[in-house]
């Protein structure tokens, strides 16, 4: 093949399509990687995750409202899915792009640092089809992930002599892996009773947070982003919105502003077409 119609490689994934459902309204606003902490979408902290460990060719795929995850996408490659793929569908669009193996992370997700190096070296180590970078499971309602003598990830349900684990959502697909995806939909634990090697990496537990409701992103704005996203108490305001009135439980998005007057609850607040539009959240 001509190198000009070869198809742009790719190192990392993040995997940032979805319906936002347990987002609830805040989905009529943005997708759930567009939301800042720290004035930084969760889709580029996820991206400057991986390019700290030398990973810099980087895509992510994109459903809903994909051209407002382009505009915080800078330096990835988006792959737009107008129909959802799945957990394991949605790496189609890496099959046949990369020629060692695949890191991928979930772009709902806030952490600054995620140790990618020690998953892909382990992961090369043994020649693992698939690996998960696990940690001690944490409690709560978290599913369990079990380990074999040797390291390999066990069957959903399945207990073994090594865990219980948390899958912190970190992966490393090798090629081989990304051949057997099937054509359209899929999921990961459809994929895995026919991986020959699914292993699990296991690391000490490093600071990081799902947001994925509500309720999650104002509270990661109050305890990462006080001065910012979370200056104003109990609520979370995005860079460019304008806070005004008397807010409680309540979130300010792209371009908000709230009637100075008004005394607002348990409310999204955003600008569409001129308007400004509030939501119940």
């Amino acid at each position: 093949m001509p190198e000009s119609l070869r198809p742009e490689p790719l190192e990392g994934f993040l995997l940032a399509a979805g319906l936002g459902v347990r987002m609830g309204t805040l989905s009529r606003c943005l997708p759930k990687p567009a939301w800042t902490i720290q004035g930084r979408p969760l889709l580029q902290w996820g991206a400057d995750a991986l390019r700290i460990h030398g990973i810099c060719a980087i895509g992510c795929n994109a459903h809903l409202f994909p051209e407002r995850l382009r505009a915080v996408a800078d330096g990835l490659l988006v792959f737009e899915e107008p129909r959802l793929l799945g957990s394991a569908g949605g790496l189609l669009h890496a099959r046949g792009r990369v020629a060692s193996e695949l890191l991928t992370w979930n772009a709902d997700v806030w952490a600054e640092a995620v140790p990618f190096d020690q998953l892909r070296d382990r992961h090369r180590a043994s020649r693992a089809t698939l690996s998960w970078l696990l940690i001690p499971h944490p409690g709560g309602d978290w599913n369990p992930v079990w380990m074999d003598a040797e390291d390999r990830v066990l069957p959903k349900g399945v207990v073994g002599p090594q865990g219980p684990f948390h899958f912190t959502g970190a992966a490393a697909w090798s090629p081989e892996a990304l051949a057997l995806l099937p054509e359209g939909p899929s999921e990961v634990n459809e994929l895995r009773p026919r991986l020959p090697l699914h292993l699990g990496v296991v690391v000490e537990p490093f600071p990081w947070r799902e947001i994925g409701t509500p309720a999650a992103l104002i509270q990661a704005a109050a305890e990462l982003a006080p001065e910012q996203e979370g200056r104003l108490a109990g609520c979370y305001v995005h860079p460019a919105a304008r806070p005004a009135g008397r807010l409680t439980r309540s979130v300010l998005g792209p371009g908000a502003a709230p009637p100075p007057a008004i005394t607002d609850a348990d409310a999204l607040w955003f600008e569409e077409g001129g308007h400004q539009v509030r939501l119940g959240l």
